[in-house]
């Protein structure tokens, strides 16, 4: 870093016609004579990654605990980020389980409201506060944003579905409070607008004119850039451009996507503004979960990479059934192979998520340095929507607390919950217990 006389304020936004844009980290932001901000400095984040309808488990648990275990099939593609993995076993969340005089009725309903809960729903839409909105409650402070959720799927949270049970429960992982479900967005445009729209314009005219001059959000603070760059250092000027050329590659796309015609992803209605392949379309919202974190309008995510029964198929890798259907494989082995490749698939876009993390810079190290991300399920076995032995991995270090690079076991009944009462602890939240939650887990720290 070049010490200059300089500073601007961390929170310094460039402006245009009706948008804002948040800045990175810059070196220009750091007083005078101070250091780079540290690992243990930076600002912290944390993300919740889900995957749907549960995962064939053969093919995601290791054979042995500890660091020298050998990567599974659906692990594989994460080989480049073992170093900083944890995958965990054995959590459960038994509070999905049904109740007596429930029956068996909606168990994915009740595994997807339970999954950030650790509470066991009410039918009609009365669960809990989940956990990355107790997170954001700290963290969001000083943050525009309090915390972000995203999905890779277009549904509302209201109405009913199976057996009458809440809609909202398959289609949002997020609650503010026991009765308030937060919607996941999963329009492409929707997410980059609340992120740079300017919140100091609440005449929507403002942004819908520049829509139609078709110009984009850049173009529209082309001045206020140049100034801007003229106060930086070499490597600032470096680090700036790099970041508006990013921002101006997710508006083209988007922009693209809204030109295309209709059709494509099968099984699903596709709305105007999501790309035709699911490739594009996840690998644009992640990169929008990543400018948030970089320009830290936020610092707690939910990202649903389907929706609890997603009915959603897969050409891009040659599968053309619905994955929930898949899920019911009944022991079939060629309906098995289907949902492993689905959850192979999963774990390549996850990775590339996690690729672009590395490689943001933040501070003295990345994004992904300076976070902690949990990747999985609300349920293991889709087959039998078993909520026992969970797929759950937990990347980070926790800045020096927790010690990846190794496979951790736990005995019979450990809650999920308790994960989330050691990441809560971890962010500074103090909280006697959540959830179900028996304690801490322990074994997650260095000793």
């Amino acid at each position: 870093m070049i010490i200059t006389q300089k500073h601007i304020p961390r929170r310094t936004i460039l402006r245009g016609m009706g948008t804002v844009l948040a800045l990175p980290l810059l070196d220009a932001m750091v007083p005078a004579l101070a250091a780079v901000p540290s690992t243990a400095q930076r600002a912290k984040r944390l993300s919740f990654v889900y995957a749907p309808n549960g995962m064939i488990m053969n093919q995601w648990t290791p054979a042995i605990e500890g660091a020298a275990y050998e990567l599974t099939p659906t692990l594989e593609p994460l080989a480049a980020f073992r170093d900083r993995m944890l995958v965990l076993t054995g959590l459960n969340h038994n509070s999905a389980l049904p109740l007596p005089g429930e029956g068996e009725s909606a168990p994915h309903e009740r595994a997807g409201a339970t999954f950030l809960t650790g509470v066991h729903p009410k039918m009609e839409g009365n669960v809990s506060i989940s956990v990355d909105q107790i997170a954001a409650r700290e963290l969001g402070r000083n943050t525009q944003l309090a915390s972000l959720e995203m999905g890779l799927h277009i549904s509302s949270v209201v109405g009913q579905c199976e057996k009458d049970w809440s809609c909202a429960y398959l289609n949002t992982l997020s609650w503010s409070n026991a009765i308030t479900p937060l919607p996941s967005e999963g329009q492409p445009r929707a997410v980059f607008e609340r992120l740079f729209g300017d919140g100091n314009s609440t005449d929507p005219s403002v942004r819908l004119a520049r829509l139609r001059k078709d110009r984009s959000l850049l173009d529209s603070m082309t001045e206020s850039a140049t100034r801007l760059m003229r106060r930086l250092g070499p490597s600032d000027r470096t680090r700036l451009g790099q970041y508006l050329d990013a921002v101006r590659d997710i508006e083209r796309r988007i922009q693209i996507a809204e030109g295309q015609t209709s059709g494509g992803l099968p099984t699903m209605d596709r709305p105007p503004g999501i790309p035709t392949t699911f490739d594009e379309y996840a690998d644009l919202m992640f990169d929008l979960q990543v400018l948030a974190f970089q320009t830290d309008m936020t610092r707690v995510g939910t990202f649903m990479m389907g929706r609890e029964q997603s009915n959603r198929a897969f050409p891009e890798i040659g599968v053309p059934d619905a994955h929930h259907g898949l899920s019911h494989h009944k022991n079939n082995p060629e309906m098995i192979a289907k949902v492993i490749q689905i959850n192979i698939y999963h774990s390549k876009l996850f990775a590339n998520f996690l690729e672009k993390m590395r490689a943001t810079p933040d501070g003295d190290g990345s994004l992904l340095d300076s976070s902690l991300i949990v990747y999985a399920s609300a349920l293991s076995d889709g087959n039998q929507h078993s909520v026992a032995n969970l797929p759950v991995l937990l990347f980070g270090d926790g800045a020096g607390q927790f010690k990846p690079g190794r496979h951790l076991r736990f005995g019979k009944d450990v809650p999920m919950s308790n994960l989330y009462l050691t990441l809560l602890d971890h962010f500074g939240v103090d909280v006697e217990s959540f959830g179900d939650s028996t304690g801490k887990l322990e074994p997650l720290s260095l000793g």
